[in-house]
């Protein structure tokens, strides 16, 4: 259950690094809503049996956990501000 959670996490990771680093840092604005939306699309996909749910809620738990230290790391882009992070990308 918890290696399915990981390979969860780690698809989003995945989709993260492919995109462009300003449409990176235009999501990471968002990134409760992103903590919700794959909980709850993990929580409905794997419903049904336990060891679903367990993983389903593993990979929002890593998913809120990437997301936060996404946002503190590189920062974010709220309208055409850059607030950055402790890392600062060439936008």
């Amino acid at each position: 259950m918890f290696e399915t959670g990981l390979a969860i996490f780690l698809g989003l990771v995945f989709i993260f690094i492919k995109l462009n680093s300003r449409t990176m840092l235009r999501l990471l604005r968002h990134d409760m809503a992103i903590d919700v939306a794959v909980t709850l699309l993990t929580l409905a996909i794997h419903w049904g049996t336990f060891s679903g749910v367990m993983a389903a809620t593993f990979a929002g738990l890593l998913t809120s956990v990437g997301t936060s230290l996404a946002k503190k790391a590189f920062g974010y882009i709220e309208g055409h501000h850059y607030h950055p992070g402790y890392i600062r990308l060439d936008i």
